[in-house]
């Protein structure tokens, strides 16, 4: 059997070895000088408790160099007991643990399988006898089942003959299209306003070209870019309500709800490189110079 100390000896020997003095190995791991001395001597009784002794072997074995796993292993004899093995231990030295005996209750518990299937074999007998017994009884009072007596409406009358039978589907075809014609109802034809721009009047100054916008109460202009050009908006005022006037690039499009405004006019650098949508319908150059005003007034629909 391992000496008391000679876990204590091995792990003092091992520090020594390393050259660590208790104040290194304390810096190094963390624990208490006067816990690593209890450690070296196998004085446990002033450790936190078992599972603290454990953890602190461990912790002291990696920082010399050893096998944790092995050492707790090797001398496991030498530490106290876990709360889970004291426990464990218990229930094995228990008297109850080392020896069962089959008393009355367990008997019957073996048993009742037993009484449970002999129990519905009974209850299978008895039902089956009670059928039997039933079916003799309806045999011998000559009572034949017959089907439940089909109760009429009174107010509908049995046909008698095929003409009946026409006039009958005649009513009640009538009836079907007078309630489909009551509950459906009547396609009202909707007639659809749609917007008108007029043609374009060139002005006086020979750039700018006027259309009338009607028939709608959206105004949203879109210009499509397919090479450089200037765009810019302005509003009846000439202020400018489009927040990004610049040159845009080809394959950039600009769009502006001018729904707001009954006039913008739409500034253009290059015009055969912009397209110029309004309601999503294109506007047609009046007159092809390159840069030249695009002015639409807008009578919004009531």
């Amino acid at each position: 059997m391992l000496g008391v100390a000679e876990l204590g000896t091995r792990l003092k020997e091992a520090r020594l070895t390393r050259g660590y003095s208790l104040d290194d190995l304390q810096e190094i791991t963390k624990i208490q000088k006067r816990y690593l001395v209890a450690i070296e001597e196998g004085n446990y009784a002033i450790m936190p408790g078992s599972f603290y002794v454990r953890a602190f072997i461990k912790q002291y074995a990696d920082a010399v160099g050893l096998d944790a796993e092995e050492i707790l292993e090797t001398y496991k004899k030498e530490l106290p007991s876990t709360p889970n093995e004291q426990l464990s231990q218990a229930m094995t030295n228990s008297p109850s643990r080392r020896k069962i005996t089959k008393g009355p209750s367990s008997k019957m518990m073996e048993a009742m399988p037993k009484v449970i299937v002999a129990l519905f074999i009974i209850v299978i007998i008895v039902g089956m006898w009670m059928l039997w017994q039933y079916k003799n009884n309806a045999g011998s009072d000559g009572v034949e089942d017959t089907p439940p007596a089909i109760e009429y409406d009174k107010k509908v009358k049995p046909i008698d003959n095929e003409k009946d039978k026409e006039e009958a589907e005649k009513k009640e075809q009538a009836t079907d299209e007078q309630e489909e014609t009551t509950d459906k109802p009547e396609d009202k034809p909707v007639e659809e306003v749609k917007q008108t721009i007029s043609a374009g009047t060139v002005e006086s100054d020979g750039v700018t070209t006027s259309y009338t916008l009607t028939g709608t109460d959206t105004f949203k202009i879109r210009v499509e870019v397919s090479g450089p050009t200037f765009i810019g908006i302005r509003n009846q005022q000439q202020q400018d309500i489009l927040t990004d006037t610049r040159v845009y690039n080809a394959g950039e499009v600009v769009e502006f709800d001018a729904t707001a405004e009954n006039y913008a006019r739409i500034r253009l650098g290059n015009s055969q490189q912009a397209k110029v949508y309004v309601n999503d319908e294109l506007i047609p150059y009046a007159q092809q110079i390159v840069t030249q005003n695009i002015i639409i007034n807008f009578n919004k629909e009531q």
